[in-house]
């Protein structure tokens, strides 16, 4: 992704009068971080709209405060989700020269062959991993291609995953990130019909109703 600047200023402005800043088309957020004074900034609410929902986890995103240039995380986002709007942001201010810990999303992709030769099921049990890194080494997303799994019973786990360098996973490596696994109607085609009745069942009930 290009780099993305967002224009803030600053703003005095806070609690429930903030209301009158979201009806000026201000966005308000704060940055903060490690050796880092927290202040509250604005916004063009239109602008970020637009730009903050594409970013993800690990977006490294350059906030332009009156000239100063501030790399930060996009840490937390709170959104109207009757209008479908953002209503703050929160920011975390990062250094570029020391390593930082956040979560990187996972993109899942291509076509797994178990699913056609054997109509598997694809589970995902992770969204995301924990990695350490500089900022700029931090990868948008891993990418996983799927094609992998040719079988039942076939996964990936978060040790398979490539990784760019300078990028150190913290997550369990023997964790698993997605596995194709059986249906619930071909489990039970494989133990066989659990709702057929034994013989002797049958045969019990003929004489029931000869009597």
């Amino acid at each position: 992704m290009e780099k993305v600047v967002l224009q803030a200023k600053k703003r005095t402005i806070t609690g429930k009068q903030v209301s009158q800043l979201r009806r000026q088309g201000l966005l308000p957020a704060v940055v903060y971080g490690h050796n880092f004074e927290p202040v509250n900034i604005t916004l063009d609410a239109h602008f970020a709209g637009l730009t903050i929902p594409r970013l993800t986890s690990s977006s490294i995103v350059t906030i332009d405060l009156d000239g100063t240039q501030i790399p930060a995380l996009v840490r937390e986002k709170q959104k109207n989700y009757v209008k479908g709007v953002l209503i703050h942001i929160d920011f975390q201010a990062v250094s570029l020269t020391e390593k930082l810990r956040t979560y990187v999303s996972l993109h899942f992709h291509g076509t797994a062959p178990a699913v056609k030769d054997f109509q598997a099921a694809i589970v995902t049990s992770m969204e995301e991993i924990e990695v350490e890194a500089l900022p700029a080494d931090l990868p948008e997303r891993i990418d996983i291609d799927l094609k992998v799994l040719a079988k039942l019973g076939d996964s990936i786990h978060v040790r398979d995953l490539v990784i760019p360098a300078g990028v150190e996973v913290l997550s369990d490596p023997n964790d698993i990130v997605v596995v194709a696994t059986a249906t619930k109607e071909e489990a039970l085609d494989e133990a066989g019909s659990e709702a057929a009745e034994p013989e002797i069942s049958v045969e019990r009930g003929k004489k029931d109703e000869e009597k």
